[in-house]
């Protein structure tokens, strides 16, 4: 049962990695494939945007329909990646908490 329990944690703490790597290899191949739409991404009235506004940027357009639109599998599969890496991560952790919570 510990066996079950600390791959769960461990399973949930790689997920949540994937989860924010994924970010980063959106805006990546954005930055790379995609110049101008990144542009529209990481500047704000024709200015470079601080880094908290370009992060908040990114989660829209990662929540848009925007990126398939771009057909990029790269990109579609790092955002599929992004998407469901987040609910693994939550549900692992969840199931170590029940396990937490039987073993008692």
């Amino acid at each position: 049962m510990i066996e079950l329990y600390l791959t769960l944690l461990t399973a949930g703490v790689a997920c949540f990695l994937l989860h924010f790597g994924s970010q980063y290899r959106v805006a990546s191949l954005l930055r790379r494939n995609h110049p101008k739409q990144w542009q529209i991404i990481a500047e704000a009235d024709g200015k470079p945007a601080n880094l908290m506004r370009t992060w908040m940027r990114l989660q829209l357009a990662l929540r848009s329909p925007v990126l398939p639109a771009l057909e990029d599998n790269a990109i579609t599969r790092w955002r599929r990646a992004w998407r469901y890496s987040l609910w693994a991560a939550w549900l692992c952790w969840f199931g170590a908490l029940g396990i937490q919570l039987n073993a008692r």
